[in-house]
């Protein structure tokens, strides 16, 4: 669990592929050594900020292929960093939380955040978290096999991970936004509950987080439903999920 003092090893076996790049962003000195000691022996290259400047110094110098954001911290807090970093890039992000509202952590969803976990955790829940996440960001659920679709003009690529709009405009969208719309397109006409969508996106890793399914669709509504409080595309099913509802077509 977070918090453990038993001590940990910092030493990182010389691997000949590049290493994942995870920045870690904790104010808690005691934490994030121990984070860093575990991500280190997971195979990570682990970058350590206690704060939004040093955060910010360490994305101009490094590749960060993920960001680890605790929510409380001093001076810029972790939702107005998350906001931030999701307006300028799809970088996954996983915001943890000491706090037990789950409001919080509902609102770090729906500003970008691609998952949360709250304190404590247990550091191996935190490492299958940040595989899953990169697999994903690099279509490693096999979507690089996938034909590309489209719907009323709409083109989604599952090997690029790319998603245009009618006038071939690309649209940012976070790794489990394109996840979940592939998913839904790929099952158009079917209704899919959320733990069909968890299993379909997260690999079941995602169990405590159902809820943050409803955010994620409400994020892919803004951005492609005409009127994303009438949705044309992605309809709710009363006590069953959701279904996609517009006909579906390889590119």
């Amino acid at each position: 669990m977070v918090g453990s003092r038993k001590p940990v090893s910092f030493a990182v076996a010389a691997r000949p592929e590049r290493q994942p790049h995870v920045l870690l962003v904790e104010d808690d000195l005691e934490i994030s050594r121990m984070l860093q000691g575990v991500l280190s022996e997971a195979g990570f290259a682990v970058f350590a900020a206690t704060g939004a400047a040093a955060m910010d110094s360490v994305l101009g110098l490094a590749q960060i292929d993920l960001v680890v954001l605790d929510l409380m911290l001093p001076g810029e807090d972790g939702l107005s960093i998350c906001r931030r970093l999701r307006a300028a890039s799809a970088i996954p992000i996983i915001m943890v939380t000491a706090r037990g509202d789950a409001v919080d952590r509902i609102i770090g969803l729906e500003i970008g955040a691609d998952d949360y976990l709250p304190k404590p955790f247990d550091s191996r829940e935190l490492v299958a978290r940040i595989r899953a996440l990169l697999r994903r960001a690099q279509g490693g659920n096999g979507g690089g096999r996938m034909h590309p679709l489209r719907f009323a003009g709409w083109r989604i690529d599952p090997a690029s991970r790319q998603l245009h709009d009618p006038d071939g405009v690309q649209v940012a969208m976070t790794s489990v936004e394109f996840d979940l719309l592939a998913a839904l397109c790929r099952h158009s006409g079917q209704t899919l509950s959320r733990d069909q969508l968890i299993e379909l996106t997260h690999s079941g890793l995602a169990s405590p987080v159902q809820r943050s399914i409803d955010v994620h669709v409400s994020r892919i509504r803004q951005k492609i439903e005409p009127d994303p409080d009438s949705p044309r595309y992605i309809k709710t099913v009363r006590l069953g999920g959701y279904m996609f509802a517009e006909r579906v077509e390889q590119a």
